[in-house]
C-alpha cells in the first residue's frame, strides 16, 4: 500500500500538470507577448511528448525496475517543474513542460503495471479505483486549482506549487520503493520507437491543430499531419505484429485478443473525447460566454473532481462486488443524461447550476471510468500488463488531442458568426458551446451500446 500511494500521489500531481496552464494562458501570452497560436504549444508540447514517450514505456518497464524508472521520471517532472518556475521566457517555459511531460508519461503505465502486479484480483477494484482519480480528476481539477492559485499569485506559482509536492513524493519514492523484478536486457528496436513516435506524434498534433485551423488560416493543413500519423500507425502496427513472433514487440499488440479489452479501449476513446472536450471548452464558456473570473471558474469545477476523487475508491470496491457490465450499463446512460441537460446552457444560466451540473457530471464519469479500467485491464493477461498499460496512457492523449479538435473546431464555425461587441460576442461563445456540447453528447450515446456488449467473463 505504501509503494501504491507513493506511485498514486506522484502520478497524480503529474497528471494535474497537463490542464494546469489552460486557464494561465491568456495571462502567460499577455506577459511573455507571444501570441495565442505560439502560446498553445504549451499545452500540445506536453501532450505530443506524452504521445511519444507512452507508447515506450511497455518495454521500459521490462528492462528496469520500478524504482530505476520511478526515480528518473520523478526527476525529470521536479527539473522541468523549477525551470517552468523560473523562466524568464518562452522557450524556456516550453522546454520546461516538455521535461515535466517525459516524466508524466512514465508514471502512469508504472501505476497501473504495479497495481495489477501486486493487488489480487478480488480487491483490485477498490485500488483501481484510484486510477480513476489520475486519469480523470488530476486532469479536471487542473482548470480549478490553476483558477484558485492565478486569483491572487503569479502564473510562475502554478509551478512553484507543485514543485516542493514533486520534491517530497519523489524523496520518499527513491528511498522506499524496491526494484520489483528481474530487468530484461532485451535490446530495443530502434525502427518501432521511430515508427512510434511518428505515429503518436503526428495524430496528436493534427487533431490538436483542428482547433486553430477554425480560428485562423494556418500554413500547413492539420489533415496533413493527421494522415501522415495514421499512415505511420499502420506502419508501426504492422512492424509490432512482427516483432511480436519473436517476442520483441516494442508494444506487444497480443493484447487486442481480448474482446474486453477492444471494446473496453473503444468506450475510453469515446470517454477521453468527450471528457477533455468538455474539460477545454466549459472554462472558456464560463468567463467569455457568462463574464465570471478565473476564481469563480475554479470554484464551479472544483467540487466535481473532489467528489469523483472521493467516491472512485468506493466505486472500485463496488465493482469487486458486482462487475463491470452491471455498472458501466446505468453510468453511462446517467451521464448521457446530464451530458443533454449541459446543451441547454445560455447567456443567464448561474453559477450554482453550473457547479451542480458539473458536480452531477464528474460523479457520472467516475462510475463509469473507474470499472471500465479495472475491467480493461484484467480482461489481459499478467505478462502484457505492461503493454496492456501503455496502449491505455497512449490513446489517453490521442482521446484528448480528438476531443479538443472536435470541440474546439465545432465552437469556432459557430461562434465566428456573431459580432466582435460584448454582447454578441457573449452570445456566439455561448452558441458556439452549445453546438460543440450538442456534438458531445451525440457522440456519447455509443457508450450504453458497447456497454452491453462487455462480457462478465474476463477474455
Amino acid at each position: 500500500m505504501l509503494v501504491i500511494s507513493i506511485l498514486l500521489i506522484s502520478t497524480f500531481v503529474c497528471f494535474l500538470n497537463e490542464t494546469l496552464l489552460g486557464v494561465a494562458l491568456p495571462v502567460i501570452m499577455q506577459e511573455l507577448g507571444i501570441a495565442a497560436s505560439v502560446g498553445q504549444w504549451l499545452n500540445t508540447a506536453f501532450m505530443l511528448t506524452m504521445a511519444i514517450v507512452i507508447p515506450t514505456t511497455g518495454y521500459l518497464q521490462q528492462r528496469f525496475s520500478t524504482r530505476t524508472l520511478y526515480v528518473a521520471a520523478m526527476s525529470a517532472f521536479v527539473i522541468g517543474t523549477l525551470l517552468g518556475a523560473l523562466s524568464p521566457n518562452f522557450e524556456i517555459l516550453l522546454m520546461g513542460r516538455v521535461v515535466q511531460a517525459a516524466g508524466s508519461a512514465v508514471m502512469f503505465p508504472l501505476l497501473m503495471t504495479t497495481i495489477m502486479d501486486l493487488v489480487p484480483e478480488q480487491s483490485r477494484g477498490r485500488i483501481m479505483g484510484n486510477i480513476g482519480i489520475v486519469m480523470s480528476v488530476a486532469p479536471a481539477m487542473g482548470p480549478a486549482v490553476s483558477g484558485l492559485i492565478l486569483n491572487s499569485l503569479d502564473w510562475r506559482w502554478l509551478f512553484w506549487v507543485m514543485l516542493p509536492i514533486g520534491l517530497i513524493t519523489a524523496t520518499i519514492g527513491s528511498i522506499k520503493l524496491r526494484a520489483s523484478h528481474t530487468p530484461n536486457k532485451a535490446s530495443i528496436d530502434v525502427l518501432s520507437v521511430l515508427l512510434s513516435a511518428l505515429a503518436f506524434g503526428g495524430l496528436v498534433y493534427g487533431l490538436s491543430s483542428f482547433g486553430e485551423a477554425a480560428r485562423v488560416e494556418v500554413a500547413v493543413s492539420p489533415w496533413v499531419p493527421t494522415a501522415i500519423g495514421a499512415a505511420f500507425m499502420a506502419l508501426f502496427v504492422w512492424r509490432q505484429i512482427e516483432l511480436a513472433k519473436e517476442d520483441r514487440a516494442l508494444l506487444n499488440l497480443n493484447t487486442f485478443k481480448s474482446a474486453n479489452f477492444r471494446i473496453g479501449l473503444t468506450l475510453m476513446l469515446v470517454a477521453m473525447v468527450v471528457m477533455f472536450g468538455f474539460g477545454i471548452l466549459l472554462p472558456i464558456y464560463i468567463q467569455d460566454g457568462l463574464g465570471l473570473d478565473a476564481l469563480s471558474t475554479g470554484l464551479i469545477l472544483l467540487p466535481g473532481g473532489l467528489a469523483m476523487g472521493l467516491l472512485s475508491p468506493v466505486i472500485g470496491g463496488l465493482y469487486d462486488k458486482f462487475g463491470a457490465r452491471k455498472l458501466l450499463i446505468p453510468a453511462s446512460f446517467f451521464v448521457a443524461a446530464v451530458l443533454w441537460y449541459m446543451t441547454t446552457f445560455n447567456t443567464n444560466t448561474d453559477f450554482w447550476t453550473l457547479l451542480i451540473s458539473y458536480l452531477v457530471f464528474m460523479v457520472g464519469i467516475g462510475f463509469f471510468f473507474t470499472p471500465l479500467f479495472s475491467m480493461t485491464m484484467a480482461s489481459v493477461q499478467p505478462q502484457l500488463y505492461p503493454h496492456a498499460s501503455a496502449t491505455v496512457g497512449s490513446l489517453q492523449q490521442v482521446g484528448g488531442a480528438a476531443g479538443t479538435a472536435m470541440f474546439i473546431t465545432a465552437f469556432t464555425i459557430t461562434s465566428a458568426g456573431f459580432a466582435s461587441d460584448a454582447v454578441a460576442k457573449a452570445e456566439g461563445v455561448t452558441a458556439g458551446t452549445t453546438q460543440a456540447f450538442t456534438l458531445g453528447a451525440i457522440i456519447w450515446l455509443l457508450t450504453p451500446v458497447l456497454a452491453f456488449a462487455i462480457s462478465e467473463k474476463h477474455n
